[in-house]
Formats: structure tokens, C-alpha cells, sequence
């Protein structure tokens, strides 16, 4: 980040259907975040993720990793993400494991929607992480923004919220009440990482997160 005053910029991860983009792009454009999103990777080219990138008119690239070896196919979204000059990489429903370059090191971050170490790693996405929660009977979910490492739902944890399981509740209802909580938990992660971006001349050598006391777990009203 050469200018402390701008907004971040970020590099936005997709699969699917983009909602997660779409809830950054509505609070980029009202003011409610300090943020551009300046290029949109999907690893897959029908999405409903690319049509919401394009209608903002934010580059796309759409990388789709079948047939590639996995180093080769992470060098091209990291390349992506660096020709476009991205402060921060954003996984928003991006569902593989990428192998993250030295100069991203704790510049990608991702939501989950579980309150992490619960109910992460391979195959826990999506409507499967709801009907887990509601099979084993949990009395409380949420969402958590951590930073991407080698492995699924693994790096360290920036910040978390708690939504209530209520006794009625299908998968889908659940899976309302959570993704409600990622719409602010994960604005507020990247906001986070906005200021203390400010707060530091060397951006791209220092680690541009919040102290481990920043990190917190919000129970939602």
C-alpha cells in the first residue's frame, strides 16, 4: 500500500454466486466500508459471481484450476491478484486450497461460516456446515474471518461472530441467520485491516493485521 491514504485494495476469490461480493461492493459504493475492489478471480466461468463483477465493472479473471497442477494454477490467481496491485486478497466463497506466495503471506483472508475450529477443513462449506451443526445439536453458530494457510479453515483467527441455533431451525434458516453475520463481521475484518494498513509506512514487509486482542468473538442481537 505506496499511499497510506487510500482506500485497501482488494482481490476478491469466487466460485459461486458472488453474494459475498455483491454485500462488499454494496458497502464499498454507500460509504459504509473504505474499500475498492480491484479485480475479481473465479475459478469457475459461469457463475453468478463474474456477471456481479462485471456489472460493477471490475476486471475479471477467470482461472478455472482443472488440468492444472495446483503450483502452477495458484501462481496464476496470485499473479492476477499482483498485476492488479492488491493490498488484501478476499476468499468469498472461493472453495479450493491455493498455495499462497511469500509476498501474500498474511495479506489472504477468508470467512467461514462456522465459529472455527468447529466445523472446518475439507468438505465443511456451504449448507454442509449448517446440517452439521444442526445433527449434533449445537446451541450456537456464527462466522469467522481468519487469515488462509496451507490448509482448510486453518490460519489464524482475526475475528468472529455468534449467531443463536434456534429450535425450529432448518439448514437454510440457519444458513440466513449466519451469512446476516458475515455481511458485517467481514467488512468489519477489512476495515480493520484498512487501519492498521494506515498505521504502517512498510505495508508489503509487515504483517498488516490487528493485535491478537482486536480479535474477538461478537455475540449478534
Amino acid at each position: 500500500m505506496s499511499d497510506p491514504a487510500a482506500p485497501l485494495n482488494l482481490a476478491v476469490l469466487v466460485s459461486g454466486s458472488g453474494r459475498t461480493l455483491e454485500n462488499l461492493l454494496e458497502r464499498i459504493a454507500d460509504g459504509r466500508l473504505a474499500a475498492r475492489v480491484g479485480m475479481v478471480v473465479s475459478s469457475r466461468p459461469d457463475v453468478r459471481g463474474v456477471a456481479i463483477a462485471r456489472r460493477a465493472h471490475v476486471p475479471v479473471a477467470v482461472l478455472p484450476p482443472a488440468g492444472r497442477a495446483r503450483d502452477e494454477w495458484s501462481a496464476a490467481v496470485f499473479g492476477a491478484c499482483r498485476d492488479a496491485a492488491a493490498d488484501l486478497v478476499v476468499m468469498a466463497g472461493f472453495l479450493h486450497l491455493i498455495d499462497i506466495p511469500p509476498d501474500f503471506v498474511d495479506r489472504v483472508i477468508n470467512i467461514h461460516p462456522s465459529l472455527l475450529p468447529a466445523f472446518g477443513g475439507r468438505g465443511f462449506h456451504g449448507m454442509h456446515v449448517h446440517r452439521a451443526v444442526l445433527e449434533r445439536g449445537c446451541t450456537i453458530s456464527g462466522c469467522t474471518v481468519h487469515l488462509v494457510d496451507a490448509e482448510y479453515d486453518h490460519g489464524r483467527i482475526l475475528l468472529q461472530r455468534a449467531v443463536p441455533v434456534l429450535p425450529d431451525d432448518t439448514a437454510e434458516s440457519l444458513a440466513a441467520r449466519v451469512f446476516a453475520a458475515e455481511c458485517a463481521v467481514l467488512p468489519e475484518a477489512i476495515a480493520r485491516i484498512a487501519t492498521a494498513a494506515r498505521r504502517s509506512a512498510s505495508y508489503h514487509s509487515q504483517t498488516i493485521l490487528p493485535e491478537a486482542s482486536a480479535c474477538t468473538v461478537h455475540s449478534a442481537t
